[in-house]
């Protein structure tokens, strides 16, 4: 102690030869008891500013001068230990709150040193690359609460019924156990990827705020277009651009967002979520006039993010992407009240729906509902729809032939030829193996083994079609009208690949037959005799 007060007693006297020095004095008013001499302050301590850690200059000495003339006139050990403790606490806070922010700019740097592109380049492609690695994340929390919202249906409801006699947190203890008991996961997957994502957000867009008002190397220079320099917020003609980009981009990924959701949706949340996304289009305005407050390196982040973001969503929105990833089968759909007809035209029934409008999740469906249902997205032309609902009914039943043959047409038209032949060679398997009499068995024969034909031929695999389609050639002619054009539409189809297999006799015949029953055919009749 002795130490520290003659080296504080040297610090006073000399203070005059030194002109990074400065004093504040301590006025009567601000200490009690009589007025005491007048005292300057430490210096503070300046520490080398580097880019991996850098303070403010306007945040230089004043908090340290303020916490010391609030000291009570006491003696100078009590003003020295003052000081000190105030650095020290002030010191470790500002550490505190910068450390990931520093380490965000210190890997910026690194990247940016590295490969030596413009600023705006290095935030857009790292923003991009920072995301790319976060997908692995939404994707597991999809799969999760896809789960979720099927076994939620089986479980009680979070508040007990009215009188059930059941207090709040009996219900809630009830709801847990039998949770766990069929295996559904935890609830807290649900805002998961969004407190990650909304977490790294901040983290990343104060960061780049931060170099943009350091006005880190290179930031002042380091921009294009009409963004030139990043320090700057928006201003003059093209200042409006980036808070429309913002604004623009946040209200389109709503929108996105609400458009078809995969989420199960139950009614008495249905209110919730209208207000959510009002709430959400309302801060498209507020998202607006907030970016003319903030440096445009920041916004350019700002852009970049949201425009993964939709293109994240558009994406992930895709059937084929969805079914590769694991996360079809489980869509809302919306029961109709008019009937709806099967593929070949059997089923004109009506599915007994609930209330139109209510929407349902399509894992309760039974697979014959689900086959209407795809049905009906087929003939509206949505075949991307009707895949994900009929791989589902098969999951259901797997030994669900009109499924199986449904499905192979609906994969013939989307041009996934192997696949198709998969499913129509298996119910074809499957029928021959069961003999079937019935009208309905030997329709369904009929077309699995057409198409199953047609998409061998589409393979390359013309003997393999040809014997499909010879397998119906080698049929009784159905007496029912319907199975009566599928017969012939196979017979037409197992014609044409035998005249480009150069079997032009056998051609012939098969069309012969095809003539007698439509005569709008007797042209190309003609056609396949005259170059024999």
């Amino acid at each position: 102690m002795a130490t520290c007060r003659a080296l504080l007693s040297h610090l006073r006297r000399s203070r005059h030869l030194s002109s990074s020095l400065s004093a504040v004095s301590l006025s009567p008013h601000y200490v009690s008891g009589p007025p005491s001499p007048r005292v300057y302050s430490l210096p503070p301590f300046e520490l080398p500013l580097s880019r991996f850690f850098s303070a403010r200059p306007d945040l230089d000495s004043e908090p340290t001068r303020l916490g010391y003339e609030s000291v009570n006139g006491a003696g100078t050990d009590g003003q020295l230990g003052f000081v000190e403790v105030s650095s020290e606490v002030i010191g470790a806070g500002a550490e505190s709150s910068g450390f990931l922010t520093q380490h965000v700019i210190s890997l910026l740097d690194s990247y940016h040193d590295l490969t030596g592109l413009p600023w705006w380049v290095v935030i857009i492609s790292s923003t991009m690359a920072f995301r790319m690695a976060l997908v692995p994340i939404l994707v597991l929390q999809l799969k999760q609460t896809k789960r979720i919202s099927e076994l939620l249906p089986q479980l009680p409801p979070f508040w007990p019924p009215r009188n059930s006699g059941r207090s709040v947190i009996d219900q809630l203890v009830l709801f847990r156990k039998q949770r766990k008991a069929i295996g559904c996961p935890s609830f807290l997957w649900i805002p998961a990827y969004f407190s990650i994502q909304v977490s790294c957000f901040l983290l990343w867009i104060t960061s780049i705020r931060r170099m943009s008002l350091d006005h880190h190397p290179g930031f002042d220079c380091g921009g294009a277009l009409w963004f030139q320099n990043l320090t700057e917020i928006p201003n003059g003609l093209f200042g409006p651009i980036f808070p429309f980009l913002i604004a623009g981009l946040h209200y389109t990924n709503v929108q996105i967002i609400f458009a078809g959701s995969s989420v199960h949706k139950f009614d008495k949340f249905e209110e919730l979520a209208k207000n959510y996304k009002r709430f959400l289009n309302f801060m498209t305005f507020l998202l607006y006039f907030l970016a003319y407050q903030m440096p445009q390196g920041s916004l350019v982040y700002w852009t970049t993010n949201l425009s993964f973001s939709i293109a994240q969503q558009s994406l992930l929105k895709h059937p084929t992407v969805r079914a590769k990833l694991g996360l079809s089968g489980n869509d809302i759909v919306q029961k109709e009240t008019r009937n709806v007809e099967s593929t070949n035209g059997n089923e004109a029934k009506s599915v007994d729906p609930p209330a139109k409008g209510r929407i349902i999740s399509a894992q309760t469906l039974t697979p014959q509902e689900l086959l209407s249902l795809s049905v009906k997205y087929l003939s509206e032309g949505h075949i991307e729809k009707s895949i994900p609902l009929l791989r589902l009914a098969l999951e259901k039943d797997p030994e669900y032939l009109k499924g199986m043959i449904t499905l192979g047409q609906a994969l013939y038209q989307k041009n996934q030829f192997p696949e198709a032949a998969e499913y129509l060679e298996s119910a074809t398997s499957k029928l021959l193996a069961a003999c079937p009499t019935e009208v309905e068995d030997v329709d369904n024969l009929i077309v699995a083994s057409q198409w199953a034909g047609v998409s061998n031929i589409r393979q390359g695999k013309t003997p393999d079609g040809i014997t499909h389609l010879e397998r119906v050639a080698n049929m009784k002619e159905p007496d029912d009208p319907k199975s009566k054009a599928h017969y012939f539409d196979a017979l037409v189809l197992l014609s044409s690949a035998l005249f480009n297999e150069g079997r032009k006799d056998e051609a012939a015949k098969y069309l012969r037959l095809v003539v007698a029953y439509d005569n709008s055919f007797k042209e190309l009749l003609k056609q396949c005799e005259e170059e024999r």
